[in-house]
């Protein structure tokens, strides 16, 4: 049976989160009593709200093809940086032969049944027929048909077209319509079933083990991208840790990236990632599931559109966060970004990677050696752990939020009311 779906590429919806859904954290400075004081003022008042978005210090990869600006906009205006690379392109439906043969064909013999998928697909089949000089023809064999709509949209897109749909799920799920179609026969019809770009094989040959002769409509194809340097700079990001999570709004995405992965011999490394450091996103269960299939765990809306998609992530990143006590300042450490005292502050990658490096250890010492390996690039000087310590110190503005142990090599100052928690391992100064 065809498994619940929603369409990844039904258009979202102007339902995206509003600004009154930012969330960030201003912990203050340190309590009384601690040793050690914040190392300068902050500029801002103890409770205040933060300045900058829930995703200011992520970095979120973007793999869609379509709608991406869009996508990428709602993530900056949450304070996310965005790396884009569309893992797809999308065949324009004037040079589509497939879609030309298939309109052909059903003007040539009348479906029974017309199932319609997506608004976007079904405009443009109407849009493209009209091109070829074909609409009319096209229209006529519709309204003869029984029309069933997926979704509300699709509906609209319908009756914009001069059509009237006989039914339509609630639910906007294409297993409803298995099952309406199941339980009413179809034994001997012809039906016209318009596809959205990736394939429904359990929804075709349940309907062909039936009885019907199904004609399917490829309104767009998938194609792989012309130019596959942003996947593979993408890829690199992924397997570097240096983005925070990828969004997905479509399997075949997913599908391509995973391919192009393997065909560069980092699918391992890609998988990893997504296991444990890059968290995958996707906008819906379908999208998830050649992830799924290969056993990464995903996160999804429960709602299948950009907006909640992007208020997910608003809620999952900055809720992987850990904050720690260090020398009297709160600290968070994000992507490419620390927080301090509720105060957002850029690092540089190579200080990120020192940070990372000693947070994995909180008060714990960290040798220069063991620093040195954690920046990028193969330098075999340890002076270059000192440069990037000072670089990253300065970045911070608190120095005493790392300590220097003297022929031993850095650790983060923990508070010691702290030290129960995190433990002290190697131990401090």
């Amino acid at each position: 049976m065809y498994d619940a779906q929603q369409n990844p590429d039904q258009p979202d919806g102007p339902d995206g989160p509003d600004d009154s859904d930012r969330t960030g954290r201003s912990d203050g400075p340190g309590q009384p009593g601690q040793p050690e004081q914040p190392d300068g003022p902050t500029g801002r008042n103890p409770g205040q709200a933060p300045e900058y978005g829930p995703l200011a210090g992520f970095t979120v990869g973007v793999t869609a093809a379509r709608r991406a600006d869009e996508l990428g906009t709602l993530l900056q205006r949450r304070g996310g940086a965005v790396l884009h690379a569309p893992a797809l392109r999308i065949v324009q439906l004037a040079d589509d032969s497939e879609l030309l043969a298939a309109t052909k064909e059903i003007i040539g013999q009348a479906p029974d049944i017309a199932v319609a998928t997506t608004a976007i697909g079904f405009r443009g089949w109407v849009e493209a027929a009209d091109g070829w000089g074909l609409g009319e023809d096209l229209l006529a064999r519709l309204r003869g048909a029984r029309i069933l709509a997926r979704g509300p949209k699709v509906k609209g897109a319908i009756r914009a077209a001069g059509l009237t749909e006989e039914w339509s799920p609630s639910s906007e799920s294409m297993a409803e319509v298995l099952d309406r179609l199941l339980e009413e026969g179809v034994d001997g019809l012809r039906i016209a079933l318009q596809l959205h770009g990736e394939p429904l094989p359990g929804f075709v040959e349940s309907l062909r083990a039936a009885g019907a002769d199904v004609v399917g409509v490829p309104v767009y194809r998938w194609m792989p991208p012309e130019d596959i340097a942003p996947v593979d700079r993408l890829l690199d990001a992924v397997v570097a840790r240096t983005l925070d999570a990828v969004t997905f709004t479509s399997a075949p995405a997913v599908m391509s990236l995973l391919s192009r992965a393997g065909e560069r011999g980092l699918l391992d490394d890609v998988l990893a990632a997504f296991g444990h450091d890059v968290l995958p996103a996707c906008v819906g269960p379908v999208t998830a599931l050649p992830l799924q299939a290969r056993g990464v765990d995903t996160v999804h809306p429960e709602r299948f559109r950009l907006g909640p998609l992007v208020q997910l992530l608003c809620r999952e990143l900055p809720g992987r966060v850990r904050s720690l006590p260090v020398a009297g300042h709160r600290v968070e450490i994000r992507g490419h970004a620390v927080v301090v005292d509720g105060e957002l502050r850029p690092v540089p990658p190579a200080g990120m990677s020192l940070l990372r490096a000693l947070a994995r250890r909180p008060g714990w010492v960290v040798a220069r050696a063991e620093l040195l390996r954690a920046l990028p690039g193969t330098g075999r000087d340890e002076h270059a752990v000192e440069t990037a310590m000072a670089r990253l110190r300065a970045a911070l503005g608190a120095p005493r939020l790392i300590q220097t142990v003297v022929k031993r090599g850095y650790r983060l100052a923990l508070d010691p009311q702290a030290d129960a928690k995190y433990g002290d391992g190697d131990g401090g100064a």
